[in-house]
């Protein structure tokens, strides 16, 4: 078997233009875009990439970009007022806060001064507390993303049995939530998990979200599977140069896609969806700041994904 491998590229750019088609209508009602503001604290390499992608993608699909970027050793103080005025501000819709902070700033303190209408990252108490309950507001984009990818897949997931390698609270939590919500029964394995191979061979659907490059290996997956790699690991590739580096996903992808009925990619796969999902909260958020109902695209896409 071969996998059929799911385009994160395809479906990003398919997703941001259906984003762009819909912030072109929002500017015509309301006059002006919407905003997204991301901060970055200090000059991590890959969120500076990161950062910058975003920033671009942003205003490549109409809204306005708002940056910040500041040093290393800025205080918490100043970075939670930041917060406040940017909560403040009628003109941000989105705000995310780039992860990770440096050591000295506490995240869980930092994402509760988000306020919850503008949390596009889905992280505060408050949104995680409505997608705990099956009543989402707005959702973290890696899992959200990850359900859109496994919905081009066209295979029902009601009645199948998922599994989720990872429960972080940005990715593994969240997907686990979402997974429950269209009807799949749901494990979720970590690292305490005993036998971790066998609980993954039951999958119908495997995610993986460990953050250890190649983990979940071919003889893993159940035949058939459709497995999503999380993972965006980076690791030497001495035959590409010295001093070279490749990115890898947590499955070893060319094991599993021999085994798997579809795969994501690394890269080429969730990474894009997520910054897509991205966009596509910064406009919900406008609309339903305004007490205005999000374009029809997304509310059939819910509904589709999640019998709501």
């Amino acid at each position: 078997m071969t996998a059929r491998i799911i385009d994160g590229k395809a479906l990003s750019q398919a997703l941001r233009t259906t984003v762009a088609e819909a912030v072109a209508d929002f500017v015509k009602a309301r006059g002006a875009a919407p905003g997204l503001a991301v901060v970055l604290v200090g000059e991590d390499p890959a969120s500076t990439v990161y950062v910058a992608s975003k920033a671009r993608q942003t205003v490549e699909v109409g809204m306005r970009s708002f940056e910040y970027r500041l040093p290393a050793d800025t205080p918490e103080a100043e970075l939670l007022g930041l917060i406040a005025r940017l909560n403040a501000d009628d003109a941000v819709d989105g705000i995310l806060v780039q992860l990770p902070v440096p050591a000295h700033l506490d995240t869980g303190r930092v994402i509760a001064a988000i306020d919850p209408a503008k949390d596009v990252d889905g992280l505060t108490v408050t949104n995680a507390g409505r997608l705990a309950a099956g009543r989402p507001n707005l959702v973290p984009c890696t899992p959200y993303g990850s359900m859109m990818m496994l919905d081009s897949v066209g295979r029902p997931l009601a009645g199948l049995e998922a599994v989720v390698v990872g429960r972080s609270e940005l990715v593994g939590r969240p997907m686990a939530q979402l997974l429950l919500m269209a009807d799949c029964t749901v494990t979720m394995a970590h690292s305490r998990t005993r036998d971790l191979p066998a609980v993954c061979r039951r999958a119908d659907v495997l995610v993986a979200a460990v953050g250890r490059p190649g983990m979940i290996r071919g003889d893993w997956v159940k035949p058939g599977a459709t497995v999503i790699d999380v993972g965006i690991n980076r690791i030497p590739a001495p035959e590409r140069g010295e001093g070279k580096s490749r990115l890898v996903g947590d499955v070893a992808y060319d094991e599993a896609a021999a085994v798997a009925g579809a795969i994501t990619p690394v890269p080429g796969g969730v990474g894009l969806m997520t910054v897509a999902t991205l966009l596509a909260n910064t406009l919900i958020a406008a609309h339903r700041r305004r007490g205005l109902t999000a374009p029809a695209f997304f509310a059939e896409l819910d509904k589709r994904l999640f019998g709501r």
